[in-house]
């Protein structure tokens, strides 16, 4: 049985430490024949603590940059941490696809 792209993610996300850690498989919402290739993460992980924006999602692309060069197209990333998440308690929805054959 083959690993499945959710599962690498959740495996290599896993030196953060996630408190909280969805991963939402996308790809239904795009166009294209693509089935794994559009993925919104939500991470909550002390890890975040004291980084910008920017230092954590540079911190995400670099544990899955196997993920990024090969199956997954898009990845859209909601980081938090613990006290941020406390305060919003969810990630906010993600946009329609407005690329490909859907028009725009």
């Amino acid at each position: 049985m083959s690993v499945s792209v959710e599962q690498t993610i959740s495996s290599k996300l896993q030196p953060l430490e996630p408190e909280h850690l969805e991963i939402a498989n996308e790809s239904h919402m795009h166009s294209g024949p693509a089935t794994d290739s559009h993925f919104k993460l939500t991470v909550v992980s002390d890890q975040f603590d004291g980084k910008r924006p920017v230092a954590r999602h540079q911190l995400v692309y670099g544990l899955l940059a196997d993920e990024l060069a090969g199956p997954v197209h898009a990845l859209a990333l909601h980081l938090y941490t613990p006290q941020e998440w406390q305060q919003s308690g969810q990630a906010p929805d993600s946009p329609n696809c407005r690329g490909g054959s859907k028009g725009g």
